[in-house]
């Protein structure tokens, strides 16, 4: 996620580069052949401001769709940050810690929720398991939700299985049991929507014809502003095609949330949040919080 202000990182730009390099030839080979009357293109007359204002039409409706999922995205992982600030302080409050069986389970319930924040991360994002699920699960725990289909919702189980066994115990009241039920099924639902947004791409009609179009655009209007413009035309073609341009890239960007991109929604610092309030809660050392990198956070 982008922070600054001011100006766009230069990681971001970098995709632009050749598509840039390229409708500036373009626009100076068409001004070059116009002013030197090689060709005789003079008397055509394009619409450019009815076809620009159409396919601005087309960029609006991409870009909304694309920043629509990065905001659900958004929203979805701030109820995982909310769910798991409140599954740790139930577990750590409604079970008994007067009885050291019962206060550990519910220990490894708050260590669990912070391995399962950063297992949905690197899922979302198709990594490989991060070290600190072994650092918060434990090496037999660590297998069995190494061998799930969806390591996440093994995660979860578990979580369950130990409330279980601190109410068998007597550790847990049943209104207390269904508060912490009720905490895992926000941190489900959630997890449910966010793998939705992963595995329902952008319709392709909403990526290419906006990209299709955008380049056709990009093509005509040299021709239609070179009468006015003459030895100006690259600039002033140019920066209208480079606006053109630069909100495709943007909602293509957009359009993945999960991308591990400049414009991604920044899980690596959410999840070392939550990983910082669970482990403060359990009285340990918590690490430091991720800092943003060249004004992009992560």
């Amino acid at each position: 996620m982008i922070l600054s202000e001011k100006q766009l990182p230069l990681r971001a730009w970098r995709t632009l580069a050749v598509s840039v390099a390229a409708l500036l030839v373009w626009d100076v080979a068409v001004t070059f052949l116009y002013l030197n009357d090689t060709t005789h293109f003079d008397g055509i007359d394009i619409q450019f401001t009815l076809f620009g204002t159409a396919i601005a039409l087309f960029v609006g409706f991409m870009v909304n769709a694309s920043y629509g999922r990065w905001w659900e995205a958004r929203t979805l992982w701030g109820q995982v940050v909310n769910s798991s600030r409140s599954l740790a302080r139930q577990a750590l409050v409604l079970v008994d810690q007067d009885r050291p069986d019962t206060a550990e389970l519910a220990r490894q319930v708050v260590r669990n929720q912070v391995a399962y924040v950063h297992v949905l991360r690197t899922s979302l994002r198709g990594q490989p398991l991060p070290p600190e699920a072994g650092r918060f699960l434990g090496a037999d725990r660590l297998e069995r939700v190494a061998r799930a289909a969806n390591r996440q919702t093994a995660i979860l189980l578990d979580s369950d299985r130990l409330v279980t066994e601190a109410q068998r115990r007597g550790g847990v009241g049943e209104l207390a049991r269904l508060e912490l039920e009720a905490a895992l099924v926000a941190l489900t639902d959630a997890q449910g929507g966010l793998e939705r947004i992963q595995k329902t791409p952008l319709p392709v009609q909403y990526r290419f014809l906006p990209r299709f179009f955008s380049r056709v655009f990009c093509l005509i209007l040299p021709f239609a502003v070179v009468e006015d413009l003459g030895w100006l035309t690259p600039l002033g073609s140019g920066l209208v095609g480079l606006m053109f341009l630069m909100a495709v890239q943007i909602g293509d960007q957009l359009a993945n949330p999960f991308a591990d991109d400049v414009y991604d929604v920044p899980m690596t610092a959410m999840t070392r949040t939550i990983e910082i309030d669970l482990v403060q809660m359990l009285g340990d050392e918590a690490p430091g919080p991720v800092t943003p990198v060249e004004e992009v956070l992560y």
